[in-house]
């Protein structure tokens, strides 16, 4: 095989995906990996030459595994990254292999620096977060406080339309694993802690309409008041587009933290039957939302927000863009510098936002004169 790139979980509900766009845009070979060989032999089969199965644990995967691969990169997108340990990362970088990761597991990330040692001696980029969060969000933050003289708050909200939302069962566990917990979280100007899918909003998304959404447990309630240091908030939450959905996964947290319900994520196997029977109804339309406001460089109150859409079903490709634009840096030598750490400040929003090229993706920035300016085409195309 030529130059190629090992995608552990190359046939979940992002891994697919993400290797379609490296077969679609790069000259990238790729591996697809995962436990069970079938599904990853017939996905392989579908694409071609360009690609190969392989059966891969990544909880006992050794180095000397991933070195006969003849691979360059790896690229863990199985999940859920809730309580995953780190062996993947570990066993790729002493393998002198690059590593990058779709984590969203707020412990997960905040605990990945105890690799950056083995990393830098290995001169190995090892990434995690290569995704819509925290990779993306912070590199529209970067774009939109750039200059300010202070940030007072920050929001990001994420919803995808339900007739294209992932139901994987790694996906629905992830969800889960926060519901009814306590998440700590930046508030009012100091730290505190409320209810995991608590306290529902209904929010207006642009382009979407007004959404249901809730506290979500992400790294970014870590890394926001970490690199932004809002003075008064910083919050992230996801909502679900059927509020019979939304509300009932509310109701769901309350009963757990009275203990009327078990462990939310033994709740798995019925969110998902309830979802898939649910399939049909609401939209194929999701989006994200990145907003600050502050004072800008001339001291002046200011508001901006940052808004993407993705139709005709295209919204769960989005989590990949980041991670495709990483290898794609990585492959080109423009990313170098060795050491494992968060995708925050490593891949700018041009950079991400090119990879919207293939899709029916739209994004639009606002400012609090309330003069809406579309992203330039030289920043999608």
């Amino acid at each position: 095989m030529a130059r190629a790139v090992l995608v552990v979980g190359g046939v979940g509900a992002f891994g697919s995906r993400l290797v379609d766009g490296l077969i679609a845009s790069t000259d990238l070979d790729v591996i697809i990996a995962g436990r069970g060989a079938e599904r990853a032999t017939a996905k392989a089969t579908s694409i071609g030459p360009r690609a190969r199965a392989l059966q891969l644990d990544a909880a006992t995967v050794t180095a000397e595994l991933l070195a006969g691969t003849g691979t360059f990169a790896v690229v863990d997108a199985s999940g859920p990254f809730q309580g995953a340990d780190y062996n993947l990362a570990r066993a790729a970088i002493a393998a002198r292999l690059h590593y990058l990761d779709l984590a969203d597991g707020r412990a997960f990330v905040a605990g990945f620096a105890q690799l950056d040692g083995a990393a830098r001696a290995a001169h190995v980029v090892a990434l995690t977060g290569a995704s819509s969060t925290p990779a993306l969000s912070h590199a529209v933050l970067d774009r939109l406080t750039r200059g300010w003289r202070r940030i007072d708050a920050i929001e990001v909200a994420i919803s995808p339309g339900n007739r294209n939302s992932p139901r994987g069962l790694s996906v629905i566990r992830a969800i889960l694993s926060y519901v009814g917990k306590p998440v700590r979280v930046f508030a009012d100007g100091g730290w505190t802690e409320r209810p995991g899918w608590g306290r529902p909003v209904r929010r207006d998304m642009p382009g979407l309409g007004r959404r249901w959404l809730s506290l979500c447990e992400t790294p970014d309630l870590d890394l926001i008041p970490a690199r932004f240091s809002p003075r008064r908030t910083a919050i992230f939450r996801a909502g679900l587009e059927l509020s019979v959905m939304h509300l009932g996964l509310c109701l769901a947290g309350f009963l757990v933290r009275a203990r009327l319900l078990p462990s939310p994520p033994s709740l798995a196997l019925t969110l998902r039957w309830v979802a898939e029977r649910l399939r049909n109804l609401g939209d194929d339309r999701g989006g994200m939302l990145v907003a600050a406001s502050g004072l800008d460089a001339a001291g002046r109150p200011v508001r901006a927000c940052w808004s993407l859409v993705a139709e005709a079903g295209d919204g769960p490709v989005v989590p990949t863009l980041p991670a495709l634009a990483a290898l794609r840096a990585l492959a080109d030598g423009s990313l170098t510098e060795p050491g494992a750490r968060p995708c925050v400040g490593v891949l700018d929003l041009d950079r991400i936002a090119r990879e919207f090229a293939p899709y029916r993706i739209s994004t639009q920035l606002s400012t609090s004169s309330d003069e809406i300016v579309s992203i330039p085409a030289s920043a999608r195309a």
